[in-house]
């Protein structure tokens, strides 16, 4: 896609892959409007139109914003730049963020090396995991994508998928991923114990920055099993990119708090105007 190379995306929510593989439980549409690429989502919750991706238009953007306040839908996704854009434009709009939507991003040499005592914990983790456990890790290829499934359909029954929306459509998102894998470019690695397949990672260049990492899964049979497959993946791309970006935590607090814990070097923040002042601003 020329667009993307010309404008990459930032935030792991407008990358190819991510809005293609959930096309099930978010219904992605796109236009073109003047060399700027024009996103619009929606799932079970609300309807978001999202800022023009491209050179920044101010006339563009009052017709986007005219078209949300008219349809009474969501104007988010609002990044950094974009926000000091409309609040110069729009003083009045009123705009907030949308902290369960932040991109967490870390240093790939962080994620690689585990310096320093801020890193102490995992590094006990993944010492113990490494003395407990024999690996090998592999990277993902046509021939593994059989034993891929396999083993998504036993974190699958581990994780108890069916009862929770969210993994039910991660799990349809990640097998999406896979049957297309090469199509979308993308790259993955295997942790294997005992020749089985117990963890996998999946990512892929997301801007020249930037590795993201869209999905990573492990047994709950080993311990420290993330830890192990999180350091070979930063390990796999630190010569390629100075940052990795591990997505989003949707507010959930357990992942909040792993998100965390790897000590993020800085958030992609996205924003949101809201409702009341879309209907009260005049564009």
């Amino acid at each position: 896609d020329t667009h993307a190379l010309r404008f990459p995306p930032t935030h792991s929510g407008e990358v190819f892959t991510t809005m293609v593989s959930w096309g099930e439980y978010v219904d992605y549409r796109y236009a073109m409007r003047d060399d700027n690429l024009i996103i619009l989502s929606k799932d079970s919750n609300q309807t978001v139109l999202h800022p023009p991706s491209g050179k920044t238009n101010k006339d563009l953007f009052k017709q986007i914003l005219q078209l949300a306040k008219k349809e009474d839908c969501l104007f988010g996704f609002i990044k950094t730049t974009e926000k000091e854009f409309l609040t110069t434009q729009l003083p009045s709009l009123q705009i907030e963020e949308d902290r369960d939507f932040f991109d967490y991003v870390y240093r790939t040499a962080d994620l690689a090396d585990l310096p320093g005592t801020k890193y102490g914990k995992i590094r006990n983790r993944l010492n113990k995991f490494t003395k407990n456990f024999s690996y090998i890790i592999e990277d993902i290829s046509e021939t593994d994508m059989d034993e891929v499934n396999e083993f998504l359909k036993r974190w699958c029954l581990w994780k108890d998928c069916a009862s929770d929306e969210i993994l039910e459509n991660e799990r349809k998102a990640i097998l999406y991923s896979m049957q297309h894998f090469f199509d979308l470019g993308l790259n993955g690695i295997a942790l294997r114990i005992n020749s089985t397949i117990q963890a996998i990672a999946v990512y892929e260049k997301m801007n020249p920055q930037t590795v993201v990492v869209h999905f990573e899964k492990g047994s709950p049979d080993f311990d420290g099993i993330y830890k192990a497959i999180n350091q070979e993946t930063a390990q796999r791309v630190r010569h390629i990119v100075p940052f990795i970006d591990r997505e989003e935590d949707l507010g959930i607090p357990g992942l909040r708090q792993a998100k965390l814990s790897y000590q993020p070097d800085h958030f992609i923040e996205v924003h949101y105007a809201t409702k009341e002042s879309l209907q009260t601003t005049t564009f």
